[in-house]
């Protein structure tokens, strides 16, 4: 890498985090080319240089922020050998998101792509890896169980991150949290209680889906 293009890449490094920044503390409302740059400390221009425009830089910054996450909650996530463990992991993972700020972040862009329509199928395709993530997590857990059949992984997952995208907003409303955290308390008082319904049943094997191994086994992720 040339001393340039050493320069341009941290260049971009910072218009990221300033980005992120920006958005946690002012909204998407005063997230402007200059405010980045004032916080990145550089010219306004460069946003539009290296990503053409503000969606543009807002968009790479929730990317390295999912990207992150999802390194790091794979591991945990994998650790959870039950429904339970998976409640608590899915409730460690909420308050870690609401901490660290990404929660501001995406709820921001949601929230923005009301007005701004092209910014819907972008939030939309960002979605879809956590869908698959959710899905794969729930299917180790409880596939091939009754409630797995009663409530299918695919179906769980999409309601997991549609509740997530309302929890998320709520936040905004709730200041001390309480009844947003009354929820991931009351999904881990009930989970034990569903222990019977996770048991998988002796012969039933999950149904088949695409991209499994010909011996019906699902791919290594």
């Amino acid at each position: 890498m040339t001393e340039k293009q050493q320069s341009g890449a941290e260049t971009r490094d910072r218009l990221i985090d300033a980005a992120a920044e920006t958005v946690r503390s002012q909204g998407y409302a005063g997230t402007s080319a200059r405010a980045i740059a004032k916080a990145a400390g550089v010219n306004s221009a460069l946003v539009f240089y290296h990503f053409g425009g503000v969606d543009p830089l807002l968009l790479a910054a929730l990317d390295r922020s999912s990207e992150q996450r999802m390194a790091a909650y794979r591991q945990a996530v994998q650790k959870a050998g039950n429904l339970e463990e998976l409640v608590e992991t899915a409730s460690a993972i909420y308050r870690a998101d609401l901490e660290g700020g990404h929660i501001t972040l995406f709820s921001e862009l949601v929230g923005a792509s009301i007005a701004r329509p092209e910014l819907r199928s972008e939030i939309t395709s960002r979605a879809e890896p956590w869908i698959e993530f959710i899905e794969q997590a729930l299917d180790r857990v409880i596939g091939g169980s009754p409630l797995a059949r009663l409530l299918p992984p695919r179906d769980l997952a999409y309601a997991a991150i549609t509740f997530y995208l309302g929890v998320n907003l709520f936040t905004h409303l709730d200041a001390d949290r309480t009844r947003t955290q009354a929820l991931f308390d009351l999904a881990e008082r009930v989970a034990p209680r569903a222990r019977l319904l996770t048991m998988r049943v002796p012969g039933r094997r999950r149904p088949p889906r695409e991209g499994d191994r010909p011996d019906g086994t699902a791919p290594a992720r």
